[in-house]
């Protein structure tokens, strides 16, 4: 951590390792902010940047189907009408979680709604999802994507006739007492707590910090389905923590179910990921050599991310702004399977976890 800060993969970073339930390597590195000086602390709040999608968005439509308000098969064109006459009707919810849609990765969106009263922009967004083409027939092709993840934030407003923000901290974060994990236009004195720097943004001509990085969030008031959560690594582990405690079987506060939790997490052949998670991919992972298959994750574009080896008890929290100052900075894509393999190699000779054979 001390090499990359000083190899410029990152001004700052948070590092956390936990085994079996507890954290037992907790280090903050380096600068939250290069311009003030501001040192990286443990209780540095991160814009999570895509870990919004399994840690909000999907643990929002796992918590609807418990409900019985939601099924993972049903069609949109069921769920949202204006989906009804387009190609999009017959896409499964199932089909969102797994990036398999048929969607585009990614569209500028901002660059249109920007120009927009605010009180407009997510009708226009929302006809603009609507109309998008795709490019592949549903179910065929694996193909991240943020819009599916916009489509999703609406599913879940639609059913739940709650703002994903309010339904997610409703029902899951207070629940379990997650104070730090949040979208930024929810809870306004959260607004001064110590936040990680990232862009010097060049459309917006501000440093952000304490507002939402990705453009097509922030214009649609920093919470979407794709980004804009907020949250420190301690909050982040608590979560996972308990995540992790449901899908293993043990006591837990009962906010998520066990076996829809199994079933999200298990990896899915024909896709190579989890429900709303990603897994450990056949050619270098990011989670490196050592996570065993039963492994879930997910990678963050300001430089954040989190893998469980779900086999192992292991969870690895690594949080960064290496967006700060300009996103033009990619050394992190070599940096985390060696932090991971260095991570793992340790708790494999201290004999904390088992080797894989």
């Amino acid at each position: 951590m001390k090499e990359a800060v000083s190899n410029d993969v990152f001004p700052g970073g948070v590092l956390l390792v936990s085994t079996a339930g507890s954290a037992i390597f907790f280090e903050a590195y380096g600068y939250a902010n290069i311009f003030s000086g501001r040192q990286m602390t443990r209780d540095t709040i991160f814009d999570l940047a895509s870990l919004t999608k399994p840690l909000a968005t999907t643990l929002a439509i796992m918590k609807l189907i418990s409900q019985q308000k939601l099924e993972l098969d049903q069609h949109l064109g069921s769920i949202l009408s204006q989906f009804n006459s387009a190609d999009k009707g017959r896409i499964s919810i199932e089909n969102l979680l797994y990036h398999n849609a048929g969607l585009p990765d990614y569209r500028p969106y901002y660059k249109l709604l920007c120009k927009l009263e605010p009180n407009k922009r997510k009708d226009v967004l929302r006809e603009l999802l609507v109309e998008e083409p795709l490019i592949n027939s549903p179910g065929k092709q694996v193909l991240y994507s943020d819009i599916g993840f916009m489509i999703l934030c609406w599913v879940i407003e639609q059913v739940s006739g709650n703002r994903l923000d309010r339904f997610v901290t409703e029902e899951i974060y207070n629940p379990l007492g997650l104070e730090n994990l949040f979208f930024v236009d929810f809870d306004s004195k959260l607004r001064q707590a110590k936040f990680a720097a990232t862009e010097l943004c060049p459309w917006r001509n501000i440093l952000l910090e304490g507002a939402v990085h990705d453009d097509n969030a922030y214009v649609m008031g920093s919470i979407e389905g794709h980004a804009g959560l907020f949250g420190m690594a301690q909050d982040v582990l608590s979560l996972l923590s308990e995540l992790m405690a449901a899908y293993l079987g043990f006591l837990s506060t009962g906010v998520f179910d066990s076996d829809l939790i199994q079933m999200f997490f298990k990896r899915q052949e024909h896709t190579g990921r989890a429900l709303g998670f990603d897994t450990p991919s056949p050619v270098d992972p990011s989670c490196g050599r050592y996570f065993s298959k039963e492994s879930v994750g997910h990678l963050g574009f300001t430089g954040t991310s989190f893998w469980m080896d779900l086999d192992r008890k292991v969870i690895i929290i690594l949080l960064t702004n290496r967006v700060h100052p300009s996103r033009n900075n990619n050394k992190i894509k070599a940096f985390r399977p060696k932090l991971h393999d260095m991570v793992m190699k340790n708790l494999i000779k201290n004999s904390l976890i088992q080797k894989i054979i």
